[in-house]
């Protein structure tokens, strides 16, 4: 995949992505939560620095979401019986998306607090 054009890398990433979509529940949960964290900016209307952390942990939440799912199907490839440590390391990647998801939580509720105290 080295040295391709970038039309060509940019295929195969919107290709993961779209699979990605479809075989993960997690993920599709996760986009649903961003769309309806853009339309509250659109109602509320913060100032730009407040879409700027929401856009930009949406991103990170999603990104997480696809490491997570990438780490998962190499796992399940390289070893697909269960195994003790697998599932660890498959609980800490699924915990790193928690605590991501939990500090965007935060930073949400401090947005609608302002926008609230401004109003």
């Amino acid at each position: 995949m080295k040295n391709r054009p970038f039309r060509e890398r940019l295929g195969f990433a919107l290709a993961g992505l779209a699979r990605a979509l479809r075989t993960e529940r997690s993920l599709r949960t996760q986009a649903v939560i961003a769309v309806l964290a853009l339309a509250a900016l659109a109602v509320l209307r913060p100032p730009l620095v407040w879409w700027a952390l929401i856009g930009t942990l949406a991103a990170l939440i999603l990104a997480a979401e696809l490491f997570n799912t990438a780490l998962e199907e190499l796992a399940d490839h390289l070893h697909p019986q269960l195994h003790p440590r697998i599932r660890r390391v498959k609980d800490f990647a699924a915990a790193a998306v928690l605590i991501l998801s939990l500090g965007a939580l935060w930073v949400g509720v401090l947005m609608l607090l302002a926008v609230l105290h401004r109003g």
